[in-house]
């Protein structure tokens, strides 16, 4: 009898181990990486790639490196420092070599350059910045994206260290930040600004948004009709930066910490990333100064970050928003963030580029999209294939060349 209620309950042991293990184990087949640099590397053979072809990739990414000078304040002040208030607000960061990750199935197949240098990443910040926007979204923090966005920001005081204690005030001088309070402001949702069709009017941080990419009539720069929010495309930073200051308002905590919490922590992100704003662009928000971050490199500041959590972030955009069994951003949201911008069908929500009809990339699946910044540095996801890309400092001929050879290689 001892020995018969002995095997019962080492049977029953056994059996609630089993099921202990399927209770641990994700719910998904995907690999995913482990944190850090603990990444499973695969030959192109064993990811069904094509070596040579992979290889004659890489060397033209590395070929069409960028003419621009590596010391991105002098690239600044040879481009968009030329514009009216061109003059960098935020900091600037000297580049490295041309670098990349290739990812097939998460694993990782190619790596050239330094994969762990930390170098500015201009607009593809926006993708992470739309990213802070998608998770108030998906904790009801934002009830809609087609509410307007005039209704979760109340004046903003902004951070005003230099001000003497004892100088007056102007009378009639306003000390608040008030940036959808016009009447063409209140009418822009957080969908126009995600899809850079607000036409949001204004001056934030001391830059005009007429002063960005300006037009070539300057007599219409300050004067022109505002166009109805929804109706044109226009890429302007200073309207991302008006997003990235809703964005903290409505979260009322920096936007890199919540970054941290629910997304880079979560995909094994390394420690070295950081994301900045401008020297004036300080808030006071429930008694603390905070730093409204910017949405790229343009006057300084953006993410700086390495290539390989570039790829995490792309891997997770590539998964729908799941890393392992958690869904980090939600289907809805990532559904809404690949979805084409009807003023402009290759534009989904910032920086999503979208290969609309195959016209960015004829060599690739009209599903494919990627994450773009100046320099350019890009990250190509690629659905059909399960590929992620990242590639940094290559002109625009390298990088389409480098996505449309790597699919090439695709074998199985």
């Amino acid at each position: 009898m001892k020995h018969l209620l002995l095997f019962v309950m080492i049977t029953f042991a056994s059996i609630s181990d089993v099921y202990a293990q399927k209770a641990r184990k994700p719910s998904t087949d995907s690999y995913y990486p482990e944190a850090d640099s603990r990444w499973v590397k695969k030959s192109p053979a064993e990811a069904g790639l094509n070596a040579q072809q992979l290889e004659e990739a890489i060397a033209f990414a590395k070929a069409h490196e960028s003419k621009n000078p590596r010391d991105m304040e002098q690239s600044h002040y040879q481009t968009f420092g030329k514009e009216p208030y061109g003059y960098g607000i935020g900091p600037f960061k000297e580049r490295g070599d041309v670098s990349g990750v290739i990812l097939r199935h998460g694993y990782i197949v190619a790596e050239w350059g330094d994969p762990f240098r930390v170098d500015m990443t201009h607009s593809v910040t926006k993708s992470f910045l739309s990213a802070t926007i998608g998770l108030a979204v998906d904790k009801g923090l934002i009830a809609s994206v087609h509410d307007t966005v005039w209704k979760y920001v109340p004046p903003i005081l902004p951070y005003q260290p230099f001000v003497q204690p004892d100088e007056a005030n102007p009378l009639g001088n306003s000390p608040w930040l008030t940036p959808f309070e016009t009447r063409h402001n209140r009418k822009i949702t957080w969908d126009h600004l995600l899809r850079q069709v607000s036409d949001w009017e204004g001056t934030l941080w001391g830059k005009p948004e007429w002063a960005d990419r300006p037009s070539a009539k300057p007599e219409e720069w300050r004067t022109r009709e505002r166009i109805a929010p929804g109706q044109a495309y226009e890429y302007n930073d200073v309207r991302v930066n008006a997003l990235a200051l809703a964005g903290l308002s409505v979260w009322r905590r920096p936007l890199p910490t919540v970054l941290k919490e629910y997304i880079m922590d979560p995909i094994g992100a390394s420690g070295t990333w950081r994301w900045y704003g401008y020297e004036n662009s300080y808030v006071v928000l429930d008694g603390q100064i905070m730093q409204s971050v910017s949405g790229g490199g343009h006057w300084g500041g953006g993410m700086i970050i390495n290539a390989r959590d570039m790829a995490r972030f792309g891997y997770l955009t590539l998964r729908k928003g799941k890393w392992r069994d958690k869904q980090l951003l939600s289907e809805n949201w990532m559904k809404m963030a690949t979805t084409p911008t009807p003023a402009e069908p290759t534009y989904g929500f910032m920086n999503w580029f979208l290969n609309t009809d195959k016209k960015l990339l004829p060599g690739a699946p009209a599903t494919s999209f990627y994450h773009l910044g100046n320099g350019n540095n890009a990250v190509y996801v690629d659905v059909e294939n399960d590929l992620v890309i990242v590639v940094r400092w290559v002109d625009k001929e390298g990088m389409v060349g480098l996505f449309e050879k790597v699919v090439a290689a695709v074998e199985k």
